[in-house]
This record gives C-alpha cells, structure tokens and sequence, in this order.
C-alpha cells in the first residue's frame, strides 16, 4: 500500500441527501482510480463515500473517535480505533495526501483547518468557502462533480 495515493473525504454525520449522494460517487471515484480512501469511520458523508468505494471493490480506512473497531461504518476494510474522540481529525486528513470536503459541519471545517495548515489540498463539493479577513482567494478549490473533485485530488497528490 505504501505507493498507492490515500484520500481523505470528510463530512458531516448528519448529511443531506445530495450530500449522501455527492459523497457516494467521489467515493467510487476514488476506488475506481485505485486509491485508498481515508474517512473518521461514521455514518453520514463518511459511510456513504465507504459504501461507494466498497461498492467497486475499493479499499477504505476509517479512523474512528472511540475505543471499538466494531463503531464504524459497515463499509471499513480497516477500522482504526483512536480512543481520542475528535481529535481524531487530525489523522484523519493527515493520512490522506489530499482532501475532499463534502459539505459538512464544524467538525468538517476543523478538519480543513488541519489539512490547509499541513499543506494539503483541500477540494470542496458543495462545502465550506473561507477566506482571511473576508479578502483573499479561498484556499479551497472548488469542484462541480464528485469526478473532477477526485481528478484534481489526484493530480495535486506528489
């Protein structure tokens, strides 16, 4: 696995269904490229990008918050069991070597906190714009389909 691209989706629990959708089919892009999709291992975005992936026989590691492998999401091939409750976002993007955020939450905008201030890119579908003291381009590109949102994780990827 070590010369395989690792990429992170994250995303609220508790996701809409175009989320859910959204979320899903980057999922299955990503499996259909052959790389390896990070999530913290729950329900909402997190699930269905697994559900996707699995669904094309891709490979999906959840870094779950709690102390059980057994909490995550059906679709883990590789439950990680942190123990660290949301700190566990920080590995989450930190193990992918690119981001894609699907709408999300306050938990998802720490984890494109986490992801900007290491470097990695960060591409958005439908999720959070910012920018520093409402001037500036937003560090988050922004993508139109859950295809080019993986096209240009992959391309960005070193």
């Amino acid at each position: 696995m070590n010369n395989r691209k690792f990429i992170s989706v994250i995303g609220a629990s508790q996701a809409s269904a175009s989320e859910l959708a959204l979320a899903e089919a980057a999922g299955k892009e990503i499996a259909h490229a052959g790389a390896v999709l990070v999530c913290g291992g729950m329900g909402g975005v997190m699930e269905a990008a697994c559900r996707g992936a699995k669904s094309v026989g891709g490979t999906t590691i959840g870094i779950l918050p709690g102390n059980h492998r057994g909490e995550g999401n059906p679709y883990l091939d590789f439950p990680i069991a942190s123990g660290v409750g949301h700190a566990r976002n920080v590995a989450v993007v930190k193990t992918g070597q690119a981001v894609i955020a699907v709408g999300g939450s306050y938990g998802t905008l720490t984890e494109i906190g986490y992801a900007l201030n290491a470097g990695l890119p960060v591409i958005g579908l439908e999720s959070w714009t910012i920018s520093r003291k409402g001037r500036g381009k937003c560090p988050i590109i922004s993508a139109t389909t859950p295809a080019e949102a993986v096209k240009m994780a992959l391309e960005m990827i070193d």
